[in-house]
């Protein structure tokens, strides 16, 4: 046996060994740096909802959005991580920005903002997040995942799956936000009752 032999099969009994003491009780690295960041996501969705300020809601926001792409990461899908960058953190936010100031929407503490029925809207969350689990599992029970093929968050399967099962979903989110955009502009533009228009719009 010669030497490249011999360390390719000691390379092969240590993966193989080191597969079988991974265990729950044993978690890598990455599975640790997983577990935190998606705590800190969780953190952060839970203070987008709950704080009275609309634009530290707004940039709350952007935390969740970012550790949602640092999962992406984790898990190997570099590609949908630097979607979740470029389209949500870097367009979605923004507009949510440009719809807080285009509405002139106070900058500081709303207390307006909570309608006061937080145990309802605790209640349909959490009824929300059983049905999502419920489903995801459902559908994805009997689903095998090719190793030997294309990766998972390449272009190439993403686009393929995107622009074949959930081309509705993804228009329809593009037309959604283009008439949250329009619907502040004209709320921005509505003078009050009994006022006169500004003279460029006379």
């Amino acid at each position: 046996m010669t030497f490249a032999a011999a360390a390719t099969t000691a390379a092969q009994a240590t993966v193989a060994k080191s597969a079988e003491s991974h265990g729950f009780l044993s978690p890598t690295g990455v599975e640790i740096a997983f577990l935190l960041v998606g705590l800190v996501t969780l953190g952060a969705a839970v203070i987008t909802v709950t704080t009275k300020q609309l634009v530290h809601a707004a940039l709350w926001l952007v935390v969740a959005l970012g550790g949602l792409a640092v999962e992406y990461l984790l898990l190997s899908a570099e590609f949908i991580a630097w979607v979740q960058v470029l389209i949500y953190v870097g367009s979605v936010v923004v507009l949510l920005l440009f719809g807080l100031m285009l509405t002139r929407a106070p900058i500081g503490r709303s207390p307006d903002a909570d309608s006061g029925n937080r145990p309802v809207a605790f209640a349909v969350a959490l009824a929300a997040a059983a049905a999502l689990v419920w489903v995801v599992v459902d559908a994805f029970r009997t689903t095998v995942i090719d190793l030997d093929g294309a990766a998972q968050g390449s272009t190439d399967v993403t686009g393929s799956i995107l622009f074949r099962h959930w081309v509705l979903p993804f228009e329809a989110l593009s037309v959604l936000l283009l008439a949250a955009l329009v619907g502040a502009i004209v709320l921005s533009r509505k003078t009050a009752k009994g006022t006169s228009a500004p003279e460029g719009d006379r």
